[in-house]
């Protein structure tokens, strides 16, 4: 029985990219904010880690533009700022966070 005093906490998950469900796909990454942390699962897709680097860019090139579509910001403005915090980032980081494999 629910207790309404004390509901279950919520996961608002994104959709699956509409490409995936037509064609199908492997899930690479998945992150989450939970109290502001975050938290990830990914799998280790590719032999040569150098592919990650690729999918970082493309995944920065699509917040670029999600941002110059809705907001005063163009897509070059919010590269370079994703770019700076994230060599920032890696040169020191504020959470360096755990990992661990899970099978």
């Amino acid at each position: 029985m629910m207790d309404p005093d004390n509901p279950p906490p919520v996961y608002d998950a994104l959709i699956i990219p509409p490409e995936a469900l037509e064609q199908g796909g492997v899930e690479v990454l998945r992150a989450a904010i939970v109290d502001g942390g975050l938290h990830v699962s990914l799998r280790r897709a590719f032999d040569d880690p150098d592919a990650w680097g690729m999918l970082l860019a493309d995944i920065a090139r699509h917040v670029g533009r999600i941002y110059a579509k809705e907001s005063a910001l163009n897509e070059d403005a919010v590269l370079e700022r994703v770019r700076a915090m994230f060599t920032a980032e890696l040169d020191a980081p504020t959470d360096p966070g755990s990992t661990s494999a899970v099978s």
